[in-house]
């Protein structure tokens, strides 16, 4: 299963999936749904947080939480 966690910098994917009760809705109002391209822009030192662009918002998550999104990669 691919998650956000294994995007390398410049990846473009699709979020797929995750489960809803561990997403915090901070994530969701940002954009981080089904169906939304996601792209690592940036790792921190020790690579966490993950610094992300979701549709268009830039955004820092923990690899913890990234672990928990499905994608898809996007080819190209």
């Amino acid at each position: 299963m691919l998650t956000i966690a294994s995007l390398k910098i410049g990846q473009k994917a699709i979020i797929k999936d995750f489960s809803v009760d561990v997403i915090p809705l901070k994530l969701l109002e940002m954009g981080c749904l089904p169906g939304n391209e996601v792209s690592l822009i940036q790792e921190a030192p020790f690579k966490d947080p993950l610094y992300l662009t979701v549709n268009g918002s830039h955004l820092a998550i923990r690899k913890e939480m990234a672990s928990k999104i499905e994608i898809k990669l996007v080819n190209g």
